[in-house]
């Protein structure tokens, strides 16, 4: 029998689906983050391994008879430059069960790919996973936040993603940082009342907000522990803080900014398509989500806001099921 892998690697966790040729997903696995950038080659493909090893075994298969795996599509975080992908090309060759895939390449979502191994990044897979096919927008919102799409000409396109220092506008890093200085401006005394400095206060279990200092700068901190913050100014906006609801309309309305970018580069007004968004800022109690798909019904009125439907690693082993072909 033949198989695809389809593997989704963050900072966080690697997921990893084995799937057959009905795209149904026989196995899952997951292991530790796939960062390569932050934790090196070794330590990454010794966590791609062990997802794939588990995928496998979750799906009780005889690898000794009659298994074969025909592509693979790896997708990690922060892969998009030429370098990042010969990387995790030379990468993927030595992982078991994907020594004998071909080595040709070919341009596809602006990256290079085998025809039976796909490399890509983590925003293809959740577009391709949360719409299930590659046609469509996909807002992603967490940490960090990048919006990317493609249409039916095969046309690509991705706005933002250019990390905390220079970018991530609407991500629960940005909503966090600004939730945090508005909450200082008004402790000094130069900025407008705000629930937000007596609630950080609380959450974090400080005498005093001036010991952010230490946390902060002294502790370690970084921007998934900025980002976890987050919800707290979500949660001011729902409950009427006047300067947490500025924040979060400030967050949709940059998210709608990118979304209608990508949306001009690809699509005419009129188009149908659907509009995926990903990520913990559109599950909180300020209804980002009702704001934003509000705010889409001026720019595309026949675009439909949706949930994701599958992980991204279903969409992982999509592409490699399109590689197989």
């Amino acid at each position: 029998m033949s198989y695809v892998l389809g593997i989704d690697g963050g900072g966080t966790k690697t997921v990893c689906v084995l799937m057959n040729e009905n795209q149904q997903v026989l196995g899952r696995g997951e292991a530790g983050p796939s960062n390569y950038q932050t934790l090196g080659i070794e330590a990454t493909k010794q966590s791609i391994q062990q997802a794939i090893d588990r995928s496998i075994l979750s799906a009780n298969i005889d690898v000794r008879r009659d298994f074969k795996i025909e592509a693979i599509c790896l997708g990690l975080a922060g892969v998009g430059r030429p370098k990042d992908i010969e990387i995790v090309q030379s990468l993927a060759k030595n992982l078991q069960f994907t020594k004998n895939l071909p080595a040709d390449r070919s341009p596809q979502f602006q990256n290079r790919q085998t025809p039976n191994t796909i490399i890509c990044s983590d925003s293809t897979l959740a577009l391709v996973g949360g719409i299930g096919y590659p046609i469509g927008i996909a807002v992603i919102a967490g940490t960090g936040s990048i919006v990317c799409g493609q249409n039916s000409q095969g046309k690509t396109k991705r706005v933002g993603g250019w990390g905390y220092l220079l970018g991530d506008e609407g991500s629960g890093c940005n909503i966090a940082m600004r939730g945090l200085q508005a909450a200082l401006k008004f402790h000094d005394g130069r900025g407008e009342f705000t629930t937000l400095a007596a609630k950080f206060q609380k959450h974090l279990c400080l005498n005093s907000l001036e010991e952010l200092v230490e946390i902060v700068y002294r502790s370690g901190w970084g921007v998934k522990e900025i980002a976890a913050l987050a919800p707290i100014v979500d949660r001011a906006a729902a409950e009427g803080d006047r300067i947490a609801d500025a924040i979060i309309n400030s967050a949709v309305a940059e998210l709608t900014l990118a979304t209608k970018t990508a949306i001009s580069a690809l699509f005419d007004r009129t188009a149908e398509f659907e509009i995926v968004i990903i990520g913990g800022v559109w599950n909180g109690e300020a209804n980002c989500r009702d704001r934003f798909a509000s705010a889409m019904v001026a720019i595309a009125p026949n675009a439909t806001v949706i949930l994701p439907r599958h992980e991204p690693a279903f969409g992982a082993g999509l592409l490699a099921l399109n590689a197989a072909k």
